[in-house]
């Protein structure tokens, strides 16, 4: 089994959500790049999601709800997010509205994620993402638990990671 197979397979899929979104992503021209979970896999062991956490240039968000509607996706706004899901697939796709992230585009490397040639955020991106989940107190623990997490996969795997961590942060991984 391919790691696409085993994707589409983990999220029910019926359709192949990841292939429509990257469609819509260059059909609309739109600079992007993979945080979050699934970014970490791209530097470390993967570990399964069902959550596709995305920084879509600005001035391209509008356009992506709109191609994302037209092509039968649901879209949910949130605080600091555009949320898309679709029938056929478990997965969820959050287009990070937070401006932080915007930064993290020039910086983005091609990568092959589970079988998808996808931009991802560089690690040093990646990780600073993560550092920001983790310290937000208004997110469940169970959220900022598997952040940490993804944030010790990051420093195992690459231990010259460990000094950008903010003292708070590193002492949780002792």
């Amino acid at each position: 089994m391919t790691g696409r197979e085993f994707y589409r397979t983990l999220s029910n899929g019926d359709v192949d959500m990841v292939g429509v979104l990257l469609r819509l992503l260059a059909d609309t021209d739109a600079d992007y790049c993979v945080i979050g979970g699934l970014g970490v896999n791209a530097y470390a062991d993967p570990v399964v999601s069902l959550d596709l956490d995305l920084v879509v240039v600005a001035d391209r968000i509008g356009d992506m709800r709109a191609a994302a509607e037209s092509g039968g996706m649901k879209v949910e706004e949130f605080a600091h997010s555009v949320n898309l899901t679709m029938p056929g697939s478990d997965l969820r796709v959050q287009l990070q509205t937070d401006p932080r992230y915007q930064e993290f585009l020039p910086r983005r490397e091609q990568h092959d994620v589970l079988g998808y040639s996808m931009f991802v955020a560089s690690v040093r991106d990646v990780l600073r993402g993560k550092v920001w989940a983790y310290s937000d107190r208004s997110r469940r623990a169970s959220k900022r638990q598997k952040d940490l997490a993804d944030i010790m996969r990051l420093v195992e795997t690459r231990p010259g990671l460990r000094e950008l961590l903010p003292p708070e942060v590193e002492e949780k991984l002792e």
